[in-house]
Order: C-alpha cells, then sequence, then structure tokens
C-alpha cells in the first residue's frame, strides 16, 4: 500500500559491503580551511563541552577526524535517539516495497489491539503523524505508556487519548518512534537490525554494533543503536546524496526529500533549556531541521549534521548536555571554513597564526591525534585501597576496590551487585574490552590530593562515565556521573547486546 505523496522504487536487493571506507582528503584539498576547525574545537572545549568524536566531510571526503582518548575509531557509541534517524530510513524502505502505508492508521497494523483502543484520536492516528511527531499528545508519554502495559508498548501509547488532532502539533514522544518500529519490524518479519542489513548497512559497509531490545527480538527504535562514528559518517554522507551510493539507489528515490523536510512546526514545542535556535526549525520524519541543513539528534550530542548547501556532514559523539553548543560552535567556526577558493575565507588570521596552508594542517592534524579526555591530576603515589558507597550518596557503585595485580593497577567495581574488574591507568588511561559481565570501560585513577582515591571510569560504548572520589580516612567514597544516564540500571544498557543476549532499555 502507498500513497500518491509516497516515494516508491523497487524493493531493496542485497549488495555487496564497500568495505574500503570513506576516502581521506587534506583539509584544503576539500576546500576545508584547519583553523576552522581548530577553532571549533577550541570554541567547544571552552564551553566545557566533553566530545569524544568529530568528523568533517566535505564534497564525500574525510577532511577531519578525531577521538578523545580512551574512545577510538573502532569503538561503537550508544547514539540515544540519533537512532531515529535510521528507523526513518527501515520506514522508507518499507513504504517503497509495498510493506507499510503512511497514510494507514497505527491501530491498523495492530487489529489484536482494536478492541482495547477505543478512543477516537488513537484510532485516526496515521503512520505519517507518528513519523513526524504529530501523534496529538501534549506530552512524552513514555513512563506512562510502558506503565499502563508493561510487555507493549504500542498498546499503553495508544491506550493514552490524545489531547489534540493527531497531526497538528508536534510533542517529542519516544512511542511514535516505537510504533513506527514495531510497526516496520511486525511487517518485514524481522528486527530493524536484520531488515536494514541488506538493504543499509550492507552497502554502506557498515558492521552493526546491535541494537537494544524491549522485549527480547523487537528493536527499540527511537534509542538503542550503537554504531561507530564513521558508519554514522556514512549514513549521513547517504542522506547527502540523495540515497545514492556510488551510482547505485539505496534509500528510495524521494524519500530523503521527504523525511528532511519540515512537517510539523517545533517552535515553542521543545523543553524550555531546548526553546529557540536549532530546535525551532521544524521536524521531519525522524530528522530534525537546523538553521543550516538538518540532523539527526541524539541526547549527550550525537550529531549526524547534514548540509546541502556546503556538500558536508559533521558527525559528533559526546557527553554534554549543552548540545546547542555544538552546533553553534560549528555555525561560527565550520560554515566559514568550508571555503573552496584557494586563499581561504574567514580566518585567514588564524592562518597567519598558523602559518602557511601546509603548518596550520599539520598543527590540526597534531591537535586531532593527541585528543584526551581529562584524567586525575598527579599528586600522591597510588597505593592500594578499598571503599565503599557514602551513606545517602548516590547508589550504582557500591564498592570500588583498587589492587595492584603483577606489574599493573586493576579497580574492581560493584556495581548493582555485579564485580566488573578492569585494568587502571595511574594518571592515564588504561581500556578494557567488554564481556559477557562488564561493559568496555577507560579507568584512569590518581590521588590529587593526600588520603584520597580520584577514579575516572568511562563507558566506552556510550557517552558516559562516573567519577568515584575515594576517603581513606572514612573509606567512604562518592560516586558522580559526569553526565547522568536516562537507563535507571546502567548495565546491560550503556553497552552493545553482545551476541547471542537480549538486552532491555532499562
Amino acid at each position: 500500500m502507498t500513497s500518491a505523496s509516497t516515494p516508491t522504487g523497487p524493493a531493496a536487493t542485497p549488495t555487496t559491503p564497500t568495505a574500503a571506507g570513506l576516502p581521506r582528503s587534506a583539509p584544503r584539498a576539500v576546500g576545508v580551511d584547519p583553523a576552522g576547525v581548530l577553532a571549533f574545537l577550541d570554541d567547544v572545549a571552552a564551553r566545557g563541552i566533553e566530545l569524544h568524536s568529530v568528523m568533517v566531510l566535505r564534497h564525500g571526503q574525510v577532511a577531519a577526524e578525531g577521538w578523545w582518548h580512551p574512545y577510538g575509531p573502532e569503538r561503537v557509541h550508544l547514539l540515544y535517539s540519533l537512532s531515529k534517524s535510521f528507523t526513518s530510513a527501515a520506514l522508507g524502505l518499507a513504504v517503497a516495497e509495498g510493506l507499510v502505508d503512511l497514510d494507514a492508521t497505527v491501530l491498523s497494523y495492530f487489529p489484536e489491539l482494536d478492541d482495547a483502543v477505543t478512543d477516537p484520536r488513537s484510532r485516526a492516528m496515521l503512520v505519517r503523524h507518528v513519523a513526524a511527531m504529530a501523534s496529538g499528545h501534549a506530552e512524552e508519554t513514555i513512563d506512562a505508556a510502558w506503565a499502563a502495559s508493561p510487555d507493549d508498548l504500542v498498546r499503553g501509547f495508544l491506550q493514552i487519548p490524545p489531547t489534540h488532532e493527531p497531526g497538528t502539533v508536534f510533542t517529542y514522544n519516544q512511542p511514535c518512534t516505537y510504533a513506527l518500529a514495531a510497526i516496520v519490524q511486525r511487517r518485514t518479519g524481522t528486527t530493524l537490525t536484520e531488515y536494514l542489513g541488506p538493504r543499509l548497512f550492507a552497502p554502506l559497509g557498515i558492521t552493526v554494533g546491535g541494537w537494544q531490545q524491549k522485549p527480547p527480538g523487537q528493536d527499540l527504535g527511537y534509542s538503542g543503536l550503537h554504531l561507530t562514528t564513521e558508519a554514522v559518517a556514512r549514513f549521513g554522507q547517504l542522506l547527502l546524496d540523495d540515497g545514492v551510493l556510488d551510482g547505485r539507489r539505496v534509500l528510495p528515490e524521494g524519500w530523503v526529500a521527504l523525511a528532511s523536510r519540515v512537517h510539523v512546526p517545533t517552535a515553542g514545542r521543545v523543553t524550555p533549556d531546548e526553546l529557540g535556535g536549532d530546535w525551532d526549525q521544524g521536524y521531519g520524519f525522524q530528522l530534525w531541521r537546523s538553521r543550516h541543513g538538518y540532523r539527526g539528534d541524539g541526547a549527550f550530542g550525537q550529531f549526524c549534521v547534514v548540509l546541502p548547501e556546503h556538500d558536508a556532514v559533521l558527525v559528533t559523539t559526546a557527553a554534554t548536555e549543552d548540545l546547542q553548543g555544538i552546533l553553534d560552535a560549528a555555525w561560527t567556526h565550520l560554515l566559514p571554513a568550508f571555503d573552496d577558493e584557494a586563499d581561504g575565507g574567514a580566518h585567514d588570521d588564524a592562518d597567519d597564526d598558523a602559518g602557511t596552508d601546509a603548518d596550520g594542517a599539520r598543527v590540526l592534524a597534531d591537535r586531532l591525534a593527541s585528543l584526551s579526555l581529562s584524567v586525575p591530576a598527579a599528586g600522591e603515589p597510588l597505593t592500594e585501597g578499598v571503599f565503599v558507597l557514602a551513606p545517602g550518596a548516590d547508589g550504582g557503585v557500591e564498592r570500588v576496590e583498587l589492587r595492584r595485580d603483577g606489574g599493573r593497577w586493576v579497580v574492581e567495581l560493584t556495581v548493582h551487585g555485579d564485580a566488573w574488574v578492569a585494568e587502571a591507568g595511574d594518571g592515564c588511561w588504561a581500556v578494557t574490552e567488554p564481556d559477557a559481565r562488564r561493559p568496555a570501560l577507560g579507568v584512569a585513577a590518581g590521588s590529587p590530593e593526600p588520603g584520597t582515591l580520584h577514579v575516572e571510569v568511562a563507558l566506552l560504548e556510550s557517552p558516559h562515565r562516573l567519577r568515584l572520589v575515594g576517603d581513606r580516612t572514612t573509606g567512604h567514597m562518592t560516586a558522580t556521573w559526569r553526565t547522568r544516564p536516562f537507563a535507571r540500571r546502567v548495565p546491560p544498557t550503556m553497552q552493545r547486546p553482545l551476541p547471542g543476549t537480549a538486552q532491555g532499555a532499562g
């Protein structure tokens, strides 16, 4: 079933992965001023924004890329709501294959709920409405929907009566995307990951890091996808190229234009700390419009920004509450850096400071190669110790032990009753890979003040890290999230689903 306004195309067929990855280029060769990228890095640092990776594409080539150690190029990262844009791609493919109709009601795909859903607005809600976050609800319904139906979020969602006519108002609402994902998975008979495998991921050469599920066997859709920075960049380049890769159509003709245009205004409809700026520009089908171009957008700074007017893509992974700050820095410094004229553009003075173009490129390359997250300050030599959570302190991590194991330091964390053992760097980052009992961890320890132990614990497949501060006099410690995860229970939602496991959403 397809409507007259719906992009159509042949069913996707498996294709050979393009394993070579994105081509790399010197910044100036693709019209990117290195000084502008350096200014962007300086700006986000001055704002206190913690980036984990950045990748700048111009004319289809990577002009600049960097990872803040202990994050790295091969590490998958929880994308949070940037996952929604991949759900949009799955929807577009399912529409083109005649499996989903944008003008059908959501309820029509769940006939078993027909008797349970009585509100006329819920019954009238169309697929295109939920794709545009325009279900008619006045506020986010995720908690209420799960509470109403712990085993079936679609049922809970459809049983919450909208206060407005569907299609008339924007409300950022996770069950809208979950309903889309559930429809696609029901109609295709497989998960989003498996459906997108031969149609999107394989053509782009993407190895999927996993998609969290709830219930087991059903990908969340609205969050939970884990991909590398370059995988997101490849997807952004595909959107920039209207769904075409190396002359082959991957996404249906017309879908990118349909998904990236404004379907519902967002001005005044977003949370107060994000009013104005780039959240006021309108919403498409699981894509935000921006003051420049459009974007896939995830909590804590997971961005895939597509800039058709500059033939460019910006990707970031991050751990910050200041999402607008990333975009403001990009508009201020990166946009003027996109200049195809040989003599550069708005950053001539900065170029003078950096020297010649070659010197500027070298300074940028050195900066990108040396990026690292902060570690505990140097102070007293490390000594072994055991600390328990201070009375009344925030929970989660109940105990931490630092000990020597041969020639290395090891930290053992007790988290919700589970023991995580990982190598700890003495004033530097040490990385421990994930297993069935422990997520990927980066750990750095130090004693900046006498009688204390400071441990930074980065959950490397997520944006989040903990700061543990132990007092050797009392044996107590505090545990503070630099950015608090949405999940009530940290494991296993902060790591990619391991093969053979089904991980919930927390």
